[in-house]
């Protein structure tokens, strides 16, 4: 059986870390992804797609990324249970458990200014 998911994408937003009432730390991030493929119009379309973080992935990725960074991200689904207005409803996520850092957009302006140099 194999449950893995690999995304390569810029962080919608800076990260903010949560410390939970256990003491567990958490990170629910942002990222978007663009589609390999035009669409009709010949446009790129882009996916937002929203990932958790647990523990030490979590401090991580929140010390050293911010807003527009490029992570290439490993991980797997899984099924959460909400209950709602005494609904069951199952959703499924994404839970990181691997992250690479490719840069931020920071650094990638600044080399493609250097470029025209």
């Amino acid at each position: 059986m194999l449950n893995n998911v690999m995304l390569i994408g810029r962080l919608t937003h800076d990260p903010q870390l949560k410390i939970l009432e256990d003491g567990k730390k958490v990170l629910d991030i942002q990222m978007a992804v663009q589609r390999s493929f035009k669409n009709m119009d010949g446009i790129y379309e882009t996916d937002f797609i929203t990932v958790t973080l647990w523990q030490g992935l979590a401090e991580n990725l929140n010390e050293y990324c911010e807003k527009g960074s490029l992570i290439v991200l490993r991980g797997r689904l899984q099924v959460r249970h909400v209950k709602y207005d005494d609904k069951d409803y199952r959703t499924l996520e994404v839970i990181g458990e691997r992250v690479n850092f490719l840069g931020s957009k920071k650094e990638a302006t600044v080399s493609q200014e250097e470029d025209f140099s």
